[in-house]
């Protein structure tokens, strides 16, 4: 029996922010160009989107001429966790 669903202890974070950065892009200028609202985009870049269609990923990426790899990349969420951890404390 096989399940569906996230890697336990792992999680989806979006660079949308540094890809934005390195382009010199706002998020204003990006929704103009994709057609979704900066609000949608917000969800996103903040890494608060539960879920993102095949085709709001062409039009990030077609707009930012990146790859979804660069847009999307999966994290251990325990490292994190401990990184996060480490940087508190010192």
């Amino acid at each position: 029996m096989s399940t569906t669903g996230p890697v336990s202890g792992s999680r989806v974070v979006c660079h949308l922010d540094r890809l934005l950065d390195a382009r010199g892009m706002t998020l204003v200028e990006l929704s103009e160009q994709v057609g979704i609202t900066t609000v949608n985009l917000s969800v996103l870049k903040n890494n608060r989107a539960k879920a993102i269609r095949f085709s709001t990923l062409e039009s990030i990426c077609g707009a930012l001429d990146c790859t979804v790899g660069e847009l999307l990349e999966v994290t251990d969420a325990s490292a994190e966790a401990v990184d996060a951890s480490m940087t508190a404390h010192a």
